[in-house]
């Protein structure tokens, strides 16, 4: 999957993956506020044979490394014609091969971290050995997704509904949720969200992993998240929302018993549109939901230091 060698000298390290220019602003967004918050920890840009030259140079120009990988297809795969996003999912699954690093935490680029999270650095998981066994019950960290379909997508499955959510059943304690997951061992609760990982990387975790998306690709509805969710049942570590907080969690029905503006570490804006959509041509947000006016007014002052910085200007 990788060379073997580390783009950057610490072997602890976020990793983001990178297709295309369209999440670019998303990726040099979310470096920039990284970097605002002081992490220790620098974040690689994995990117596959159809990212183009400009968002490599765009990379450059910035100091953020960049680590070539290839883009992982199963042999025999779902259609996902009704969300094509999820064709390039499946190389989310990367990280856990890149074991040149002791810890891998991966990112989605339309991220925007709000508060320092370097702790997920040090967050303790099994040993390697230890799962390629079979055994333990801390194989990888990440937050649930979230089941309650509230845009009502038709091709969502059917018991994905309020009720089966785990975030649902955090509304009676909004205290709790802001520290605490919800056990993925217990009842319909164990799907995650792959848009943040921590992991431990190992090659036969990971050839172990593969082995199973090529066996069970056909069916599995989310990609990356539905063979690390299988797989994997009930032995995950569940972060609070805190981390992987999703837009729509917001949102009014949802889940704004548990939000807290001021509690959210990571701004994770899945679904269309993404905020770099809803900007005008003097970078003006144009939306409607304020979460989104997070990230331009953070992409606005990225490009206000990039300015002041000697950073080319192209577009970015």
């Amino acid at each position: 999957m990788a060379d073997g060698k580390r783009a950057v000298e610490s072997d602890r390290v976020w990793t983001t993956l990178i297709t295309n220019n369209a999440y670019l602003s998303g990726l040099l967004t979310l470096d920039f506020s990284l970097k605002q918050h002081k992490s220790k920890y620098p974040l690689v840009a994995l990117y596959t044979d159809s990212f183009p030259a400009s968002g490599l140079a765009a990379l450059a120009a910035r100091g953020i490394p960049a680590q070539r990988i290839e883009y992982l297809l199963p042999t025999q795969g779902k259609d996902y014609s009704n969300d094509p996003r999820f064709y390039d999912c499946w190389s989310k699954l990367t990280p856990f091969s890149l074991d040149q690093y002791a810890r891998v935490v991966q990112l989605d680029s339309d991220m925007l971290v709000r508060r320092n999270m370097d702790e997920l650095m040090t967050l303790e998981l099994d040993d390697p050995s230890d799962v390629i066994a079979g055994k333990g019950t801390r194989v990888f960290a990440a937050g649930h997704a979230c089941v309650c379909n509230p845009l009502r997508k038709p091709h969502y499955p059917a018991d994905w509904v309020p009720a089966s959510c785990a975030f649902t059943h955090q509304h009676a304690d909004p205290e709790r949720a802001q520290t605490e997951g919800i056990d993925p061992a217990v009842g319909p609760l164990g799907f995650m969200n792959g848009g943040l990982q921590v992991v431990n990387p190992n090659r036969r975790v990971f050839e172990q992993i593969v082995d199973y998306m090529e066996s069970h690709a056909v069916n599995m509805d989310f990609a990356d998240q539905s063979v690390l969710s299988d797989l994997y049942r009930g032995r995950w570590v569940p972060l609070p929302y805190v981390y992987n907080a999703l837009k729509t969690l917001r949102w009014k029905g949802v889940h704004e018993p548990i939000w807290r503006d001021d509690r959210v570490k990571n701004v994770h804006y899945i679904l269309a549109p993404k905020p770099w959509d809803e900007m005008d041509g003097q970078g003006n947000f144009t939306g409607t939901d304020e979460s989104h006016a997070w990230w331009v007014d953070a992409n606005n002052e990225r490009l206000k230091w990039e300015g002041e910085n000697g950073v080319t200007i192209d577009g970015f």
